[in-house]
């Protein structure tokens, strides 16, 4: 089944007039919510104005005026991060504004803490805590993690430590909130912050953001920190945002969207390093795709194959020869990684085809994959890989001194975090810790426990995951006819972007377009159609993966020359020395006399 959103013609036209696109990009906007004259211009035209000031949000004033204290009096300050892109990139934005806001004669004393995966895994321990107040630290500000570290608060406070948390992560619902000095998280109840849904990273901007203006004492101050440093501050921003898959709407465009555009100029050794070997040119801005699967895997390599405070010293250092050499260990790393999940994978992919029944169905609405072999490190993407596949949500685990460590995805519409929450409150807790999102969840408990985890989740599943997030319709945001696919149509798709989570790039659909020619089967897998509709003509190509195999499509519905379909699509731009203008990449076809 194929749906769009029914949007309003009269908003439709008014952002026409507004703007001058074309009829489908204001029938996207509409149907994506966006329809007020500021909206659909801070859409188009995102600028620094539009953020929102971070003293809206709860708990940062508190924040503020503790750091200041510890910059003026020389108290050392620990920065307790996380080892994925949000927590390292958030180290980083802290520990900057932090330094640069101490005077030189008297700079401040800031060390950080990015966990081992493996020999701590994620959130608050009370050993660094304790090892902290032997050195002598007294401040210690959490980013990415801590909002339901309650035991390390209970530590902190014992130790006599003052524990800021500033976290994006959702709060225990009976628990509510640690108790700390200052807890800065626009999902905590209370805080009037409007956005709720930025990443780790963004949290730690914002509190970095107070603190460097708090610290100017003149309009020229100012608009240095707003003109310079913060859109420098936004290249990480951006990257976190991205690679944390947060919605890309509200705010987080207005982040990514300024973040992207100041990444064409990389001026840190260690971020142009690392766009250089992820062979990203660096007289552009890069895509959200680019950064999603060039920039934050070498990122993340770091923390899942190995220490993530290689990242923080990457994106610290001035030194170039330095950066090359972490840049490239990075690098090593991601392929390390790749290597890895593909061995996991492969084992995968055979317990799924022994799963399925005869009708090439799965028994099970979730799945719960365990193996004492697979790297902890990849478990988060095998989980992915599983929902790719099967489009059902999958936790996966790996065993280590009778432990297991597991990492979950899920699928639209089945909030992973409930349904854990609920399964640990059943008949006895489950876990001895979990966390995460609606989408994404990590969690441990131990190893003899996860067959009552696997009958829990399977129980749970069964009654909460509708048919309808099992098997979704196509979602598509409005018909083109395929002869207003032209170069000024592609364009103003480009300014539609960045793309990504809660922003998808746009699927459009043409209908009773004829087969030009015979079906162009390429490397045994992939097709290439050629489409025509009275003098246009243009190519459309299906590009196979799991779950959709183009060729074999294409031969069930006996496609040939003058055959008539819909098809739904992305839009590409082709530049060779062959051809340059639009190509189509298919979403799903059809034959035309489909309902």
């Amino acid at each position: 089944m194929w749906l769009t959103e029914v949007a309003d013609e009269v908003a439709i036209q008014d952002v026409i007039s507004q703007t001058g696109c074309p009829p489908a990009i204001a029938h996207l906007l509409v149907s994506r919510g966006i329809t007020k004259p500021e909206d659909v211009r801070r859409f188009f035209s995102p600028s620094l104005t539009d953020l929102t000031d971070p003293l809206q949000m709860l708990g940062m004033e508190r924040a503020v005026a503790r750091i200041r204290q510890a910059v003026q009096h020389s108290e050392p300050i620990l920065i307790y991060g996380d080892y994925d892109v949000d927590g390292t990139t958030a180290t980083v934005l802290l520990k900057t504004a932090i330094e640069r806001s101490a005077p030189k004669e008297t700079p401040a004393l800031v060390q950080y803490h990015v966990p081992h995966r493996i020999r701590e895994g994620y959130g608050m321990r009370s050993s660094i805590l304790a090892n902290a107040a032997v050195s002598g630290i007294r401040l210690v500000i959490s980013v990415d993690t801590g909002i339901r570290a309650f035991a390390a608060a209970e530590e902190a406070k014992a130790l006599g430590l003052d524990l800021i948390v500033t976290d994006h992560h959702l709060p225990d619902d009976d628990r509510g909130i640690p108790d700390a000095l200052a807890v800065v998280n626009p999902a905590q109840a209370g805080c009037s912050y409007p956005f709720k849904s930025l990443c780790g990273a963004a949290v730690a901007f914002k509190l970095a953001h107070a603190i460097l203006r708090a610290g100017c004492i003149s309009d020229a101050e100012r608009e240095r920190l707003e003109q310079t440093l913060v859109p420098s501050f936004l290249k990480l921003v951006a990257i976190a945002t991205i690679a944390d898959a947060v919605p890309l709407e509200g705010e987080n465009r207005i982040l990514a969207a300024i973040g992207l555009r100041e990444l064409s100029n990389p001026v840190q050794p260690g971020l142009r390093a690392l766009m250089e070997v992820a062979q990203i040119p660096t007289d552009r801005p890069p895509t959200a795709t680019e950064v999603a699967f060039r920039i934050a895997p070498r990122i993340n390599a770091a923390g899942r194959m190995d220490v993530a405070s290689d990242v923080v010293d990457l994106f610290l250092t001035r030194d170039p020869f330095q950066a090359r050499e972490l840049a490239a260990k990075l690098n090593r790393l991601n392929d390390d990684r790749k290597a890895t999940e593909a061995s996991a994978l492969e084992e995968i992919e055979e317990r799924l085809a022994a799963l399925r029944d005869n009708d090439g169905r799965f028994p099970s609405v979730c799945f719960v994959m365990d193996d004492p072999a697979w790297h902890r490190g990849v478990l988060g993407i095998l989980a992915s890989r599983i929902v790719d596949r099967t489009g059902r949500p999958a936790l996966v685990l790996s065993h280590e001194a009778g432990e297991a460590h597991g990492s979950g995805r899920s699928i639209s519409g089945y909030h992973l975090l409930n349904a854990l929450t609920e399964i640990h409150q059943e008949d006895g807790s489950l876990f001895t810790r979990f966390g995460g999102h609606a989408h994404a969840v990590g969690f441990s408990l131990p190893s003899d426990h996860v067959s009552l985890l696997r009958e829990r989740i399977e129980r749970h599943s069964a009654v909460s995951l509708l048919q309808d997030m099992l098997t979704p319709p196509l979602k598509y945001d409005a018909e083109v006819p395929l002869a207003d696919l032209d170069m000024r149509f592609y364009d103003w798709i480009e300014r539609c972007a960045p793309f990504g989570n809660g922003h998808g790039e746009p699927v459009f659909v043409s209908r009773a377009v004829k087969l030009a020619s015979e079906v162009r089967i390429l490397k045994e897998r992939h097709v290439c159609l050629e489409i025509s509709v009275d003098t246009v003509r243009l190519s459309a190509l299906g590009w196979s993966r799991a779950g959709i195999m183009w060729a074999d499509i294409c031969k069930e519905l006996e496609l040939g020359a003058g055959a008539m379909v819909d098809i739904a699509y992305r839009v590409r731009h082709k530049s060779s020395a062959w051809y340059s203008g639009i190509e189509l990449e298919l979403v799903d076809l059809r034959r035309a006399s489909a309902v």
